[in-house]
């Protein structure tokens, strides 16, 4: 690696690691319809990346008669059902956070999931990729608030700023800007032009340790000269 590796990179989970967007919004959908309601996808598209209790309140609005903490509950199950069927891997995702592991440098996963479902996806990595593991659980407040992230800095002893984020969605992406992290956008479902992120990349696939650290290098050198 010519360039510093960072201090630890921080991995957003849904949509970054894991397709699993759409596995939520089919849980949406099924919990919604459940109540007589219909769900739409341009609704599903404003929770993406949204912390879990913001969702609860959105489905709350198109009829779904139960309390927060309990839909929360029912879609996670309905969605780690459908990860123990089939773990819907984000192309490179998988190699860069083994690359990092062999490297030695710290790992987190950074997720506004419940921990039983960030556990059960970091469970079907098959090497012990994270020395943290920061879920929605684990927060007073949810993305877009940078509490994440500098949790996450806190558990695995790093400088915030000199660790890299990797993220999919407008909310994560501010969540993690504002933490002072070096922030990769990796688009999948929304567009991240305009959000503040440091580097967008349109996928992880052949992406490398040694990538990650020339951002990092160069965004370090941007922020000197500013």
């Amino acid at each position: 690696m010519n360039a510093p590796a960072p201090a630890a990179v921080l991995w957003d989970m849904d949509g970054t690691i894991v397709d699993t967007e759409p596995y939520w919004m089919r849980a949406e959908a099924a919990l919604v319809e459940s109540f007589g309601g219909t769900w739409t996808h341009e609704a599903a598209m404003t929770l993406v990346g949204s912390a879990l209790d913001r969702s609860a309140r959105i489905l709350q609005d198109f009829g779904v008669a139960l309390p927060e903490g309990e839909i929360i509950d029912r879609l996670s199950s309905s969605v780690m059902e459908q990860v123990t069927i089939e773990v819907p891997w984000r192309p490179g995702a998988v190699e860069l956070l083994r690359g990092f592991h062999t490297l030695g440098v710290p790992q987190a996963l950074v997720t506004m999931s419940i921990g039983r479902m960030a556990r059960h996806v970091a469970e079907r990595i098959p090497f012990d990729a994270f020395g943290a593991i920061v879920s929605a659980d684990d927060v007073t407040e949810g993305k877009p608030h940078p509490e994440a992230y500098l949790t996450a800095a806190d558990a695995l002893g790093v400088d915030i700023a000199r660790s890299v984020a990797l993220e999919d969605s407008v909310t994560g992406v501010t969540s993690a800007v504002a933490s002072g992290a070096v922030v990769v956008g990796v688009e999948h479902l929304l567009n991240l032009d305009d959000t503040g992120a440091h580097r967008i990349w349109q996928t992880l696939a052949g992406r490398t340790p040694d990538d990650l650290a020339v951002v990092l290098a160069e965004v370090s050198a941007e922020r000197v000269s500013a």
